[in-house]
């Protein structure tokens, strides 16, 4: 039997001090914007840490008959508004640092969006392109099987992440059925259309970043039909998002994933060239040999680009203190969690830089995940028109509430979309009491 040993992700030396971690970066968001609430400390200790977090061995069978054991966590940070909601990622960087992180978001989250539901985030520490399609499924079955007792229509809902998909999703719900002897396919979303999925869910967390980016480039007169655009990560998030925004007249200079980074600056890059490269070669690893555009010899300069929009849409801690002196786009769409680092928004602010927060800018999936959710529990399913106009409308109402709200006390939209989500948990926390 062998058990998985990654190192761990951040790691002082003796050369000096690292970047925050993701959840001591989430941790100073949320103090920064306490702060300007004035919260008391009863109302800060009722939500600010998680309420449960979960860590599982998972001994899969693998294809050659050993046994390997994979390393799962949960995290349920807040149910105080509703059953808690988050994705599973499968990475091999994943830590519980990262999914109590990833959850602390995840409650502000759908409360900046005003929807009935708390914060969760899951994950597995393994690579996925390391397994095969047998090995997947096992690892997914494996992990619902062990946390099967947290999950739940009215508990806890998950969701696709950083390597996970319908497919995966459906092997869970599944596993969920099977153990209920009953078709429970509230119990997670993101699932394929021919098992309860909701039309539009693939391209919801970039549908909605398009909607804040159309608002915000409203509020600070920039021509999207002549705006440059920049995204870092060509994931599901990263890719539509490119493809939308095209649709919008915007010109998408450059691009990367974990094959390396790209740009045209002259013509444009045409992002669905580059998704059917992505479909028959899983990354964007030598790219430039079929398409007219040029490679970066160090992919993180893509996020220096001079351009109008940046995207980052990859993992956390992107844009640091280092290189946030560097990094001027008018705008920063954060489509990934937690891609700018506290230290750094102050350095993004001076130079002028407007950022749509994450717990904002992204919330386009959990959004859908919800419209999905409702429709599980309905039985009667959406068409795709409705499914976007409802979107447009939560996403829509929620920047603008949130932009009123940076005018009002002075602040930036990070720190305006925690003090709405602060409010809306705070709120319904004191409503429920404590029990004793």
């Amino acid at each position: 039997m062998t058990q998985q040993k990654y190192p761990p992700r951040h790691m002082g030396t003796m050369m000096g001090p690292v970047d925050p971690s993701a959840f001591e970066n989430a941790l100073m968001q949320f103090e920064a914007a306490a702060k300007t609430m004035k919260l008391t400390d009863d109302q800060v200790a009722m939500i600010k840490e998680p309420r449960r977090t979960t860590e599982v061995k998972l001994p899969v069978r693998m294809d050659d008959g050993r046994i390997e054991v994979f390393q799962g966590f949960r995290v349920q940070h807040n149910i105080a508004r509703g059953p808690a909601k988050g994705g599973i990622r499968f990475h091999p960087d994943v830590s519980i640092d990262e999914v109590k992180a990833l959850a602390f978001w995840m409650t502000f989250k759908c409360a900046v969006v005003d929807i009935p539901m708390g914060g969760g985030k899951g994950g597995v520490v393994v690579d996925p392109s390391n397994l095969s399609l047998g090995e997947l499924e096992r690892v997914a079955r494996r992990y619902m099987a062990e946390m099967i007792d947290l999950f739940g229509p009215d508990r806890d809902i998950p969701a696709p992440d950083v390597n996970t998909g319908p497919m995966i999703m459906a092997w869970m719900m599944d596993t969920y059925s099977m153990h209920h002897r009953d078709n429970v396919p509230a119990v997670i979303t993101g699932k394929p259309l021919e098992l309860g999925g909701s039309r539009g869910r693939a391209s919801a967390t970039a549908q909605g970043m398009v909607f804040c980016v159309r608002e915000a480039a409203q509020k600070l007169k920039i021509d999207l039909k002549k705006a440059t655009v920049a995204v870092q990560g060509f994931g599901n998030a990263g890719s539509f998002a490119a493809k939308l925004l095209r649709e919008d007249g915007c010109k998408i200079v450059a691009i990367s994933d974990i094959g390396g980074a790209f740009h045209n600056r002259q013509q444009g890059i045409n992002p669905d060239e580059a998704i059917d490269f992505l479909r028959e070669h899983k990354n964007l690893k030598g790219f430039e040999r079929s398409a007219e555009v040029s490679r970066f010899d160090d992919p993180m300069v893509l996020l220096e680009e001079p351009v109008d929009i940046l995207i980052p849409a990859a993992l956390e801690n992107q844009i640091v203190k280092k290189n946030a002196p560097r990094v001027k786009p008018k705008i920063i769409a954060e489509c990934a969690n937690g891609p700018c680092t506290f230290d750094a928004d102050a350095i993004l602010e001076r130079n002028g830089v407007f950022i749509i927060p994450d717990i904002l800018c992204n919330a386009g999936g959990v959004t859908v995940s919800y419209f999905e959710w409702v429709q599980n529990r309905m039985g009667y399913y959406w068409e795709s028109e409705r499914v976007l106009s409802e979107l447009e409308r939560y996403m829509v109402k929620a920047f603008n509430d949130v932009y009123e709200t940076s005018k009002k006390y002075k602040v930036n939209m990070r720190i305006a979309a925690f003090i709405i989500a602060i409010e809306r948990v705070t709120r319904v926390s004191e409503l429920r009491g404590l029990y004793a």
